[in-house]
């Protein structure tokens, strides 16, 4: 017998009190500028035991408008943006050469919080790049070195084959090159801060950067 999704999806509570605290936040107190926000709002999202609290959803979109989403890991964030990487070549490389701007979505479900950002994409320069690979794991570097991002695969034994290809010479070549990995920075123009309620009325923190800098103001939940 299948799965009724309708009844599984009434069935599922959201923030549940048992797994979930939802803190308050003060919006008057917040920082002038989005980033250590940011920072310390991360840092409460480890604290709390959030798994992968690092990986977030990004948006972009292809030559015709049309929009893409998939989850990715942040690699940092500082006063030169978000930053994440891909390989150029990659759906995501070829949509942000062609429409250089893109939407990032954090959810943090063990306090209740989510951070919005939307802003300009700029590839950093090769030297970061490289660095910035170099810096992860052995796998990551072999899954860098396996490439052919987003390419149709004709079968799992050639992944296979190739994988193993790209984990050896990792393995022996642990500075090895790949021209193809670019490290993104995404500068944001706006950053929403959410934080969850319990009788739903959800604080929505809104930065804008304007010519004089950053400005605040609240939204409607």
């Amino acid at each position: 017998m299948g799965t009724d999704l309708h009844a599984l999806l009434r069935s599922l509570r959201v923030w549940d009190p048992e797994v979930t605290a939802l803190p308050p936040f003060d919006p008057a107190a917040a920082p002038a500028a989005p980033l250590p926000l940011f920072t310390t709002w991360f840092a409460e999202a480890v604290a709390a035991g959030q798994r992968e609290p690092h990986t977030m959803s990004l948006a972009t979109s292809d030559a015709a408008g049309l929009p893409d989403v998939r989850i990715v890991m942040l690699h940092g964030a500082d006063e030169d943006g978000w930053s994440f990487a891909t390989h150029a070549s990659s759906h995501k490389g070829a949509q942000l050469a062609v429409r250089p701007h893109a939407a990032l979505a954090f959810y943090w479900p063990v306090l209740g919080r989510q951070v919005r950002l939307r802003g300009p994409v700029t590839a950093a320069p090769a030297q970061d790049s490289q660095g910035d690979l170099h810096a992860r794991s052995t796998g990551a570097l072999a899954a860098a070195l396996t490439g052919r991002q987003s390419e149709v695969l004709g079968s799992l034994e050639e992944l296979a084959q190739m994988s193993q290809a790209a984990w050896d010479q990792a393995r022996r070549e642990p500075d090895a090159p790949v021209p193809t990995w670019t490290l993104y920075r995404l500068d944001p123009d706006t950053v929403e801060f959410f934080q969850g309620d319990e009788r739903r009325r959800h604080v929505r923190l809104n930065y804008r950067r304007s010519h004089e800098g950053w400005e605040r103001e609240l939204l409607w939940p």
